[in-house]
């Protein structure tokens, strides 16, 4: 697709044939995380604070190109933490009723704590939110965050988030050889979250780290006998997710 913005749809385990928007378009990921394990690879724009990255205007010119194209979602990802855009809100709304498409939003939670971020995802049908590690330590050592984030204000502004929320809250919990020993106090953290969903995951696309076995997500899983409607990306119906690179996909977009 001919864009600078939007790529696919693409095949996602988690919903189906997705619509990709990057509401940041940036050279190189800009985020406030720089994850160990991200796909995108090292962190070239760290940022915390929110601006504008694409405009209304040139987000709607480049959505009218797209109207009536067959997709399950339209999701923003991307670049980076889409949260970051200032204009997040306005564009779910241009989005929806552009493309008459139920919207997602892709997040690392790092900005959840703000009251305006959490606003602007109540707009979303889909939220996928964020967690990998139960302790500051871990988390400090996976996500890595640019700025002061804490995990405990991550977390308590997830349960605020999960009380006003209205649409549907996906809690992604992504395993690594880092964090696997700690299956059993991420559960608690998903208990304690009560999402609608929870996404247990591994890097299967190419990044810096290994993904872990079929077993050892199995074993994982396991830990999780307390949550309801927890998948793993082996057991998704829906796997498709090795054909598709982000990284190269982005990659190949014309930048205007």
């Amino acid at each position: 697709m001919a864009s600078s913005i939007i790529y696919g749809p693409v095949s996602s385990w988690r919903l189906g044939k997705s619509l990709g928007i990057d509401l940041l378009s940036t050279k190189g990921k800009t985020c406030s995380f720089d994850c160990l394990y991200c796909q995108l690879g090292t962190t070239v724009n760290p940022e915390v604070k929110r601006k504008e990255f694409v405009s209304l205007d040139r987000l709607a010119r480049e959505l009218k190109a797209v109207e009536g194209i067959a997709a399950d979602y339209a999701t923003f990802s991307g670049m980076g933490e889409p949260s970051l855009a200032s204009n997040l809100g306005e564009a779910i709304r241009l989005v929806r009723s552009t493309l008459k498409l139920p919207v997602a939003v892709l997040t690392n939670s790092s900005l959840i704590p703000r009251e305006d971020v959490r606003h602007e995802l109540d707009l979303a049908d889909v939220v996928v939110a964020k967690v990998d590690a139960p302790t500051e330590e871990i988390f400090r050592k996976i996500s890595r965050p640019i700025g002061s984030q804490t995990l405990a204000e991550i977390l308590k502004a997830l349960q605020l988030f999960r009380e006003e929320y209205h649409g549907k809250l996906a809690l992604q919990m992504m395993f690594i050889k880092a964090n696997k020993g700690y299956a059993v106090g991420m559960a608690k953290i998903a208990e304690q979250l009560s999402p609608d969903e929870v996404q247990i995951n591994t890097p299967l696309r190419p990044c810096g780290v290994t993904p872990l076995s079929p077993e050892e997500v199995a074993a994982i899983e396991r830990k999780f006998s307390n949550v309801q409607n927890v998948f793993t990306v082996y057991g998704a119906s829906k796997l498709e997710v090795m054909p598709f690179d982000l990284a190269e996909t982005l990659r190949r977009r014309p930048r205007l």
